[in-house]
């Protein structure tokens, strides 16, 4: 079901009171408008993707998001609160992985901690980072160093860093796209699990369409620069997903490319990023 940027407002009444609001927002770097009146809502528990064209902003939303940038104009808020007054419940999740190559899997896993929580003993860390690497499958591969894991797996030990944190909101950069597309499959549906396990809410960035329909409660897509909010779409078919055998999904899929179509812009297919 497709949601314009209007009738968003009381579609979203009744409502929990959001986890991630932003209204009216603005940023400029130097000449370049980035956003113009940039508003959505991100729903506690939600997995939200974000896809747009190449930079429409997907990142840069982000990174509002997680206080590393600030908009010149509108409001940003995580549970009510100024970006600067949330850091300590948000968690990334990468394209890059950013494992320490002198640090084994384990140490790894526990080093958001060791960063975030200095005062935390050690083996209460390494116990917690333990946990989540068995969550992810890599229980046995606690004492790997990361030139001896698959990219699939490096991205495991970033995601098991993410859920050590216990955030309240996983923000992920499209952490699958430099994977091949068997990997990237398999953990797009292991991350499904581990985020209905979990209770988090998650907000992905992405530019595949078919990787959002396969995630997503919701899809907001940006509009190309000056970035706005295009279109949302609900994605409201039960889990788990599979694209091919499903006419509901493929008419969601059908309903975004003909967004792109409107916009001028020929999304990615998955292949092309493989």
């Amino acid at each position: 079901m497709q949601q314009t940027a209007s009738d968003r407002p009381s579609a979203l009444a009744a409502s929990p009171a959001p986890a991630i609001s932003l209204t009216d927002v603005g940023l400029t770097f130097g000449d370049a408008v980035i956003f113009e009146h940039l508003s959505f809502d991100v729903r506690p528990g939600e997995f939200l993707c974000l896809l747009g064209p190449s930079g429409c902003g997907k990142s840069t939303t982000l990174r509002l998001i997680g206080d590393l940038l600030t908009q010149q104009s509108g409001t940003v808020r995580v549970g009510g609160l100024p970006p600067e007054q949330t850091w300590d419940r948000l968690a990334y999740v990468f394209q890059n992985p950013r494992l320490l190559p002198w640090k084994n899997a384990l140490d790894n896993a526990a080093f958001g901690l060791e960063m975030r929580r200095p005062q935390m003993p050690a083996a209460e860390r390494r116990a917690i980072a333990t946990r989540q690497l068995a969550r992810v499958g890599l229980a046995a591969d606690a004492q790997k160093m990361p030139n001896m894991l698959s990219g699939g797996e490096r991205q495991r030990v970033s995601i098991a860093r993410a859920l050590a944190l216990d955030p309240a909101i996983i923000l992920m950069d499209e952490p699958f796209s430099a994977l091949d597309p068997n990997t990237r499959q398999r953990l797009r549906q292991e991350l499904v699990d581990l985020w209905r396990d979990s209770g988090k809410t998650v907000v992905f960035v992405t530019h595949d369409i078919d990787e959002a329909v396969f995630l997503a409660d919701r899809i907001v897509i940006l509009s190309r620069k000056p970035s706005s909010v295009r279109a949302v779409v609900t994605v409201d078919a039960p889990r788990p997903r599979d694209l091919e055998a499903s006419a509901e999904l493929r008419q969601v899929r059908g309903e975004l490319a003909a967004i792109f179509n409107d916009m001028g812009v020929m999304p990615e297919a998955e292949e092309e990023h493989a």
